[in-house]
C-alpha cells in the first residue's frame, strides 16, 4: 500500500498490509474494549471528545499537511477540514447525552420507555477526498454513543488513517476503542462478515456501496451508505446572478471538484442564462491550479492520475457526441494530476456528462424555460444527494425544495455543505441512512423498548 504525492508524483510512504490474522486480532481487541467503553458515562466520553477537539486544533497545520501531501487538497481547505472535525467533536460532546437519553412513552403499563444502547463495533469504510472529515462525522457520534470503531480508509491516505488513530489515543480514549485497519478492498468482505462487527458505514462510489450493502445485508448487519452525487443547482429568473455565480463556482471548484456534494449541473432559466454564463465563466477563469502548498493556489491536483484520465475521458466522449466545451477540457503538460476548470454546454441524455457523476472541476450548463422543465432536468439522474435553488422568491424556493427536487438536502441561495447539526445523506443511488445531527447518532444504536407492569 502506497501513499503517492499527487503533485510531485513522489512516493511518501509504503505501508505493509495487515494480514487476515492481524485484522482478526485487532477486531477482537476492539470488541473487548467495547465491553468496558459502553459502561462509561456520557460525561466521561464528552471530556475525552473535547480533548480530541483540542488535539485537532493544536495540530491543525501538521494534520492539514498530511492531507495536502497524500491527496492534493490545498492547504487552506485542509486546515478548514480539521477545524470542521473539531466542530463535530464539540457538537457531539455537548449534545449526545440529550440525543440518546431515555424517552418515556405513555401506555397502560406502569412504566414504558425507549432506551438507546450502543450495539458494538462499527466498521467505517471511508474515501480519500475528505480523509479526516469523512471519518470524524462517523467517529464522534459512534464513540459518544458508546460504540467502538474500526476504520478501513482509502489506501492512498493511510497516513491520515494512522494519524486519526493516534489522535484518539492522545486524547485519552482507552486503547482499542478506535483502530485503523491497513487493508485493501479485497479484505472488506471478511471484515464485514466477522461476527464481532455489528454494522458498517461507507462513504464512496455507488458500485462500492452496492457491494458493501449486499455483503452486510446477507449477514443481517445494518449499513449506512453515503454515495455519489450529481447535484443540480437551479438558477431561477429572479436570482441574484452575481451571488449565484460566485457560490456556484465555489462549490464546483472546492476540493478540485472532488466532492460528492459539489455543484455539478447548473440549470438556468432562459432569460438569465447568458448573464449567468458570462459571470460564471469570468469567475471560474480566475481559478489557478498548481502547488497545493502555495497560498495563491485555488485548485490542487486530482488525487490520482487514473481519476484525472477517467474525468477527461468523460469530457472527450461528451464532446465527440456533440457537447460544447466553453472552457478547459484538456490535460495540461507538466507534473501533477491537474485538470483545468472545464465548462460544458449542449449536453443531452446519453452523454457521460449527462448520465454520470463528474468527479473533478467540470461544470455542465443547462437552459430551461419553465419550472416543470427545470425540475425534470434536475431529477433526471440516478443520484439524489444534494441540490440548490437560487431565487428571491423564498416561498417558491421552499416549495421546490420540499415538493420538487429529489435529494437528501436542498439549500436555498447557498451551496450544499454538511453540518454536524443537520442530517446528511441521500436517496436513490446516492445511498440511504443519515449521518450527523440527532439522526446520525441514532443510526447505530439499539432502540430498545422497556415495559414495566
Amino acid at each position: 500500500m502506497q501513499s503517492i504525492n499527487p503533485f510531485s508524483g513522489e512516493v511518501i510512504n509504503n505501508y505493509p498490509e495487515y494480514t487476515s490474522q492481524v485484522v482478526k486480532t485487532i477486531i477482537c481487541q476492539v470488541d473487548n474494549a467495547f465491553r468496558q467503553w459502553k459502561l462509561t458515562s456520557f460525561e466521561h466520553r464528552a471530556n475525552l471528545m473535547r480533548n480530541l477537539q483540542a488535539r485537532l486544533l493544536e495540530r491543525k497545520d501538521e494534520l492539514a499537511g498530511i492531507m495536502v501531501a497524500e491527496m492534493g487538497k490545498v492547504q487552506r481547505e485542509a486546515a478548514g477540514e480539521i477545524e470542521k472535525c473539531a466542530l463535530a467533536c464539540s457538537f457531539y460532546a455537548g449534545h449526545a447525552a440529550t440525543f440518546i437519553k431515555n424517552e418515556s412513552i405513555q401506555t397502560e403499563a406502569s412504566e414504558s420507555y425507549i432506551t438507546y444502547q450502543p450495539i458494538g463495533t462499527v466498521l467505517a469504510i471511508m474515501p480519500w477526498n475528505f480523509p479526516f472529515w469523512q471519518v470524524f462525522r462517523f467517529l464522534a457520534p459512534a464513540l459518544m454513543a458508546g460504540n467502538t470503531g474500526v476504520l478501513k480508509h482509502a489506501s492512498n491516505v493511510s497516513g491520515c488513517a494512522l494519524a486519526i488513530e493516534q489522535l484518539v489515543l492522545e486524547a485519552g480514549f482507552p486503547e482499542n476503542v478506535f483502530r485503523t485497519l491497513l487493508i485493501g478492498s479485497s479484505h472488506i468482505r471478511e471484515v464485514i462478515e466477522n461476527p464481532l462487527i455489528k454494522a458498517v458505514t461507507l462513504t464512496g462510489s455507488t458500485p462500492a456501496g452496492k457491494e458493501v450493502a449486499s455483503v452486510a445485508g446477507s449477514a443481517l448487519k445494518k449499513s449506512v451508505l453515503e454515495l455519489g452525487g450529481s447535484d443540480p443547482y437551479l438558477i431561477l429568473e429572479d436570482a441574484d446572478i452575481e451571488k449565484a455565480a460566485r457560490l456556484c463556482v465555489t462549490s464546483r471548484l472546492l476540493n478540485a471538484g472532488q466532492s460528492c456534494i459539489g455543484a455539478k449541473r447548473f440549470i438556468i432559466f432562459d432569460k438569465v442564462y447568458d448573464a449567468f454564463e458570462t459571470e460564471f465563466l469570468r469567475l471560474i477563469r480566475q481559478a489557478t491550479y498548481g502547488d497545493p502548498t502555495d497560498p495563491q493556489t485555488t485548485i490542487g491536483p486530482l488525487a490520482r492520475p487514473d481519476l484525472r484520465d477517467e474525468l477527461h475521458s468523460q469530457v472527450e466522449k461528451s464532446r465527440e457526441m456533440g457537447a460544447k466545451v466553453l472552457l478547459g477540457g484538456f490535460i495540461p503538460e507538466g507534473k501533477g494530476n491537474f485538470y483545468p476548470p472545464t465548462v460544458l454546454a449542449d449536453v443531452v441524455p446519453g452523454m457521460p456528462a449527462y448520465d454520470e457523476e463528474l468527479f473533478g472541476p467540470v461544470a455542465v450548463l443547462f437552459r430551461f424555460t419553465s419550472e416543470e422543465e427545470a425540475v425534470r432536468i434536475a431529477n433526471d439522474t440516478v443520484f439524489g444527494l444534494g441540490a440548490a435553488i437560487f431565487t428571491s422568491d423564498i416561498s417558491k424556493g421552499k416549495r421546490l425544495a420540499e415538493k420538487g427536487l429529489e435529494a437528501g438536502c436542498v439549500f436555498i441561495n447557498d451551496f450544499v455543505k454538511s453540518d454536524p447539526r443537520l442530517p446528511f445523506g441521500g436517496i436513490k443511488e446516492s445511498g440511504y441512512g443519515r449521518e450527523l445531527s440527532i439522526v446520525g447518532i441514532r443510526e447505530f444504536v439499539n432502540i430498545k423498548t422497556i415495559v414495566l407492569k
